[in-house]
């Protein structure tokens, strides 16, 4: 693949004049797949780590090995009965295991990658609406907890026809099939069967809701892979028999797309950073000794990641291999960005983009100016845009340079929406223009700015209010590892900005102190946090993300509990609990313990008064 230069607008408009269909021919990411192990069939193409410590007794698997043991599973599962729309769901940590299932789904069927985290319920909804009809998982061996999970809801599952243990042994009495031992039974070196993929034809449902309610599965073609890893490749410069490092879940297509189908169509070389990825505590302590054996080019991470690793030893390692490092997933801090390149002397470039765009939709030029605290230039067949959207959603006009917008995507990357069609209400603007719910605005060269999300903004008495500005402050000091700001709610002004932050080990800084900062650093005395609280361990998604909701519902939690006490001698307990609601968005559950002889009615009307000034939904127990 040629290699091209990307710093400007204006480099991405010449791309573009030859139309995409034109560069990129691969039909699916299989063929993809072929065209890269054909480049040089016994270069390693993945070196798992089983841990930080170990790494450099890696586990080595060839180009080779890689697309035989994709092919085979195909044909497993082409025999086990899977046509091109049926569904495969797994539920795997990162091993070298996880991308032969997925990417023999993608031959065979449709794949649907499933966090393991996930509770079994959770799970079970996700199998329902994506219509499963394979479930491949950890045999008990492997993973006890995986296995007991899936073991507890697939019979719960209509339709599902058998789950697959890998490391795990056959049942078939019982519908479960070891898969070390199915899969010997396939050649490697062809397809057992004829099919024509059409790039229009599914090949991904990626869950990207939340954990509660209808479940979310975005729609992904063979066509939106493809081109992405074509794009991913234009705009990383990676050539074959170059590495690259990979420590987000396999679940998620940042890992399986980034960092895997890209450098594998490349002819690259993958180093999986053990099954737990950037969770392993071994991983992050020997992180740079790891960059300086295997010699990676790049690696992709979230901020959350780059926090940890500000805290692990250099030590002198070798590390100059690095040509940049990618973050994506949240915003960076423009503080801890600038930290972490003072520290380690890499080059960060932040992208931005979602699972309904394949993955990524911008990134900042690794050969032109970087705009630090901008997501970049759009790739290109990404055309972006920022729209003005009336209370309805309905499109008003394309937003003026610099103006604040929604963020609205067109082009062969973008998903053909949700399976259920609940989901898709409002999802497309002005034709096919997929409107991604995200606020920015775009420069006159063309970058793009993210200044939040609408679900995000704190709204104080009908002033909107950026977290980023607060967090911005906290980044500031020295002692503060991860901050977040959310929205408190508030009698008299709708939602006050309040702040939570870790602190680095051994910190000795008072809430007093940071308080004084913030009021100090924070230009926006609307956005000066009414409270700052220290926690021992920032909420993360399983991505690394951090959970605002979770922060969200404890300030909620501590409103409602001060709020109650005003019940004074009427009541004798009280226990509040806040979580997600698929109807009313947040769930407040309160519980009371009424006093000696108080009536339950009159308990429930002194409720009803003291949190009459909320607007949030609650339900009310009276026990006892």
């Amino acid at each position: 693949m040629e290699s091209y230069q990307i710093a400007t607008l204006a480099d991405i408009e010449t791309i573009e004049q030859v139309p995409a269909h034109e560069r990129v021919t691969a039909q699916s990411t299989f063929q993809l797949l072929e065209n890269g192990a054909r480049q040089n069939p016994d270069a390693p193409a993945i070196s798992f780590l089983t841990d930080g410590d170990t790494f450099h007794r890696p586990r080595l698997i060839s180009h080779n090995e890689l697309i035989g043991k994709i092919r085979q599973t195909a044909n497993m599962f082409h025999d086990l009965g899977i046509g091109p729309q049926d569904v495969i769901t797994y539920v795997l940590p990162n091993l070298p295991e996880t991308h032969f299932v997925l990417w023999g789904a993608e031959a065979a069927g449709i794949a649907n990658p499933v966090n393991p985290l996930l509770e079994a319920d959770t799970l079970r909804d996700i199998c329902i609406a994506a219509q499963t009809r394979i479930l491949v998982t950890l045999g008990p061996e492997l993973g006890c907890e995986l296995w007991q999970k899936v073991d507890t809801v697939r019979r719960q599952i209509p339709g599902l026809k058998w789950v697959i243990r890998v490391g795990g042994e056959s049942d078939p009495d019982e519908g479960v099939l070891g898969y070390e031992a199915q899969l010997a039974q396939y050649p490697a070196d062809r397809l057992t069967f004829d099919r024509t993929i059409a790039k229009t034809d599914i090949a991904s449902l990626y869950h990207t809701g939340g954990t509660t309610g209808r479940p979310k599965l975005a729609r992904r073609t063979h066509e939106n892979e493809v081109v992405m890893a074509w794009d991913l490749q234009v705009a990383s410069g990676l050539h074959a028999g170059e590495t690259v490092m990979v420590g987000l879940p396999l679940f998620h297509c940042n890992g399986t797309i980034v960092t895997g189908l890209m450098p594998f169509a490349a002819g690259g070389h993958v180093v999986m950073l053990t099954a737990a990825g950037y969770r392993n505590p071994s991983l992050i302590g020997n992180f740079f000794k790891i960059v300086e054996h295997y010699r990676p080019v790049f690696f992709s991470a979230v901020p959350t990641v780059l926090s940890m690793l500000l805290e692990a030893p250099l030590d002198g390692a070798d590390i100059s291999s690095l040509r940049y490092l990618i973050c994506g997933a949240a915003p960076l801090s423009v503080e801890l960005f600038n930290r972490f390149e003072t520290k380690t002397g890499m080059k960060i470039l932040e992208g931005y983009g979602l699972t309904e765009t394949a993955v990524a939709s911008a990134i900042n030029p690794k050969d032109g100016q970087r705009k630090i605290g901008s997501v970049g230039l759009r790739l290109p067949y990404h055309w972006v845009k920022t729209v003005l959207l009336d209370e309805q959603g309905a499109y008003i006009r394309d937003a003026a340079v610099n103006e604040i917008g929604v963020v609205a995507i067109k082009g062969p990357c973008v998903f053909k929406g949700y399976v259920e069609e609940i989901h898709n209400q409002g999802i497309w603007i002005d034709g096919d223009w997929f409107n991604t719910g995200d606020l920015g605005r775009i420069d006159a060269d063309g970058f793009l700015w993210l200044t939040g999300r609408r679900k995000e903004l704190i709204i104080r008495g009908g002033h909107n209010i950026d977290p980023a500005v607060i967090e911005e402050a906290l980044y500031q000091l020295s002692d503060v590892k991860v901050a977040a700001a959310v929205g408190r709610p508030d009698p008299h002004a709708g939602e006050v900005p309040v702040a939570y932050v870790e602190l680095k080990d051994g910190s000795g800084i008072s809430l007093d102190q940071i308080a004084a900062h913030a009021r100090e650093h924070i230009g926006e005395r609307a956005a000066i946090p009414k409270a700052v609280e220290v926690i021992d361990q920032m909420p993360v998604t399983a991505v690394g993300k951090i959970f605002k909701p979770a922060l969200r519902w404890a300030s909620i939690r501590s409103v409602f509990e001060t709020e109650l006490t005003a019940l004074d001698d009427l009541a004798e307990g009280i226990a509040v609990e806040v979580g997600e609601d698929k109807v009313h968005g947040t769930r407040v559950n309160i519980q009371i313990k009424p006093a000696a002889g108080i009536d339950r009615q009159i308990l429930s009307d002194r409720v009803a008064e003291i949190l009459s000034p909320y607007t949030l939904h609650y339900e009310l127990t009276v026990t006892g």
